[in-house]
């Protein structure tokens, strides 16, 4: 009998008995609780929880600031497609008509908003033969635009303008003509006139070469490539005469 409690003591000391501090049970029902390293405190302890909430904190943040960045750029992009639908697009310039204000390869920028054109726009149109033509708006609708005078100028309403922007050398048109621009359509030319096919070639159609406002898509506003030639394409002073 002594030696069987003997042996039980000393199971109890390796294993575990009540209150065992190394995995036992109490009275056999169940897991103790966990073994504590030696030489650890209670603060040791608060400070591992306190760690451990701390980098939870900082992952949920890390993700929260990923989510953040898709939707800003989601939204970005979002916004520069409505922007090329509905308010600007581009151009990209296919011949020399138009030089040297704008030359073959530049790209400009297009306002889609840009409301009715005036004389001395730059505009993007849909053109006698049904694709994408840029050239300058000269005449509007009621104005009579002539050629030439004494001085080969070109005139709108029998004010002559004065086309610095024209390529160098150029005249403003080869042959005479008088046209009475009906409402509601536009007179339009080359920059280079002698490169450009503009409402002087089509002036024997039913339209006497105009075009109509509705085919205009937008106005011309700036070069944006490539960034030698960046520059705004305003509209020349001479034409404030006409008005």
């Amino acid at each position: 009998m002594t030696a069987m409690s003997d042996e039980s003591d000393d199971t109890g000391g390796k294993g575990g008995a009540v209150n065992g501090a190394t995995g036992g049970a109490v009275n056999g029902t169940g897991p103790g609780p966990a073994a504590r390293p030696a030489g650890e405190t209670d603060q040791d302890r608060d400070r591992d929880h306190d760690g451990g909430r701390a980098a939870d904190g900082a992952g949920k943040r890390k993700r929260g600031g990923w989510g953040e960045t898709v939707l800003l750029i989601a939204g970005g992009v979002a916004v520069a497609l409505l922007l090329r639908m509905f308010v600007v697009g581009t151009f990209w310039i296919p011949s020399e008509s138009m030089e040297n204000t704008l030359v073959e390869h530049d790209r400009v920028v297009v306002n889609l908003l840009s409301g009715s054109p005036r004389r001395g726009d730059i505009v993007v149109f849909k053109g006698w033969d049904g694709t994408d033509w840029i050239k300058r708006v000269i005449a509007v609708g009621g104005d009579t635009v002539t050629c030439c005078d004494s001085r080969h100028r070109i005139s709108v309403n029998g004010v002559p303008l004065d086309e610095d922007y024209l390529y160098p050398g150029d005249h403003p048109a080869r042959e005479d003509f008088e046209v009475k621009v009906p409402k509601g359509r536009l007179w339009v030319m080359g920059d280079h006139r002698t490169a450009s096919r503009d409402s002087r070639y089509y002036q024997r159609g039913e339209s006497d070469g105009t075009i109509s406002e509705d085919a205009v898509l937008g106005r011309a506003w700036a070069v944006y490539w490539p960034p030698s030639r960046m520059k705004f394409l305003s509209t020349p002073a001479t034409f404030e005469k006409t008005r």
